[in-house]
């Protein structure tokens, strides 16, 4: 324990922003969630989990475990659907990479990002370590996203997640653990300071070079290393600069800002595909074209594609190198759908690379500025895509994808994305067995869903 005082008030500006998220965080973990979020919760972690044993395989995240397990040891706490288990730490990075790995993991409008793959993880991992209750873990997962969300839409300028997700971590940790308010205001601002920085991957376009697909991504993983150690760090006496969410050059919060008054964890959405949000819309919107007008994908000439400034930011090869550019590119991950079907981007896998008849439909593919779609975005993700077949040009409607808050995924198909999700991975039993274990989870057993995560 650190000599710092722990009353919360000396050095703290308690009306300044910091103070007022220490403040919430220190109310909510002391009051019961409502129904709404926590049926929102469920929803996230069943997704969440989905997306974790559909990635567990990927080369980057075997790299992730093997080192958590060399660098910060075995222990206690379950890494996913792997057979080992580590610390808190350890174990928490380790899922988080599983979580983010395939980008089928939920996100965010306001913060255009992905809180669930940061906060369920560590979540369930210092759970695990502590025994938590399950309305504990509920309310620590809330808290977590309220306080990202909260944070990253307040940004100036954009950044992945992992440049704001180790709030979120922190925010998570300190509710199971009931962290005194001076060490939970320094593990914040530590946590902010340190978190990734993301420079090269969350620039503005354009982009020269476009960042080279890799494993790193938007640093999530990291982040939530980076808030673990921060909240340790702070408890043993590190500082941090307690003014950082002040500071107007980087963030600007809404005057009338009431956290935890109207969940964010009610307005995540979720996706149906493994590719970055922004071509959710664009292919949601030509599927709908060659569905109504019977198009065969071997005589579409071109595909024009009306979308926002995010799309236009990501890398969009038209000849990936790897999974990682498949993700991030709105004309290959169209003409992959176009040609085989979406089911191929749930789960995408490495087959899906090299297809030179994909190559040749994504050189197809041209994407422009919608200006009235852009100044709609963030709080919606807009697309209209124009085909050219057979001589003949078809229009889609203005699309928004599926999964959004305003056109959300029924229990029932969550459940089907889990199944298809993970199919490739654990056996019907075993998802059944998941599946079963967040049932009995929603009545008030954690049991059989913590040893449904714990084997490989």
């Amino acid at each position: 324990m650190s000599d710092r005082s722990t009353d919360g008030t000396e050095g703290l500006n308690e009306n300044g922003m910091l103070g007022r998220v220490v403040s919430y965080i220190e109310a909510a973990r002391r009051t019961p969630v409502s129904a709404r979020a926590r049926d929102a919760a469920f929803r996230c972690i069943i997704d969440l989990l989905g997306s974790a044993a559909a990635g567990v395989n990927q080369p980057g995240v075997r790299a992730v475990r093997s080192t958590a397990l060399a660098t910060m040891g075995t222990g206690g706490v379950p890494i996913w659907f792997s057979g080992a288990s580590s610390t808190i730490i350890g174990a928490a990075w380790a899922n988080s990479a599983s979580a983010s790995a395939l980008d089928l993991d939920d996100g965010h409008r306001l913060a255009r990002g992905h809180p669930g793959a940061a906060v369920i993880p560590a979540a369930f991992a210092v759970a695990g370590e502590t025994g938590a209750s399950l309305d504990e873990i509920i309310n620590a997962i809330v808290i977590g996203y309220e306080v990202g969300v909260a944070i990253g839409a307040a940004r100036t300028s954009y950044g992945n997640t992992g440049t704001w997700s180790a709030y979120a971590i922190v925010a998570t940790a300190a509710a199971l653990l009931l962290t005194p308010s001076d060490i939970l205001a320094h593990a914040l601002a530590i946590a902010g300071e340190s978190a990734p920085n993301q420079l090269f991957a969350s620039a503005p376009a354009p982009r020269v070079p476009a960042p080279e697909g890799s494993d790193v991504k938007e640093g999530i993983p990291w982040s939530v290393v980076t808030g673990l150690v921060a909240l340790n760090l702070a408890e043993a006496g590190h500082t941090g600069p307690r003014n950082i969410l002040d500071s107007a050059r980087h963030y600007r919060f809404a005057e009338d800002l009431r956290l935890g008054a109207d969940p964010h964890i009610c307005k995540a959405y979720f996706k149906l595909y493994a590719c970055c949000r922004h071509i959710h819309a664009p292919l949601d919107a030509m599927l709908q074209v060659i569905e109504q007008n019977a198009i065969d994908a071997d005589t579409i000439d071109l595909m024009e594609v009306e979308t926002t400034s995010g799309a236009l930011r990501i890398s969009n090869r038209t000849r990936p190198a790897n999974i990682i550019d498949v993700q991030y590119s709105v004309p290959y991950c169209m003409a992959l759908a176009a040609l085989s079907g979406p089911h191929v981007l749930l789960p995408l896998m490495p087959d899906a690379l090299g297809q030179e008849n994909v190559m040749k439909l994504s050189e197809k593919v041209n994407l422009s500025l919608n200006m009235d779609f852009d100044a709609r975005f963030p709080a919606e993700t807009l697309a209209r895509v124009s085909i050219i077949a057979d001589g003949r040009r078809f229009v889609s409607e203005v699309t928004t994808p599926k999964g959004e808050a305003s056109n959300p995924l029924s229990s029932d198909e969550l459940e089907a994305k889990f199944r298809a999700a993970t199919r490739m991975v654990l056996s019907t039993p075993r998802q059944e067995d998941v599946l079963k274990g967040i049932s009995t989870a929603r009545a008030g057993d954690m049991s059989a869903l913590m040893t449904s995560l714990v084997s490989g």
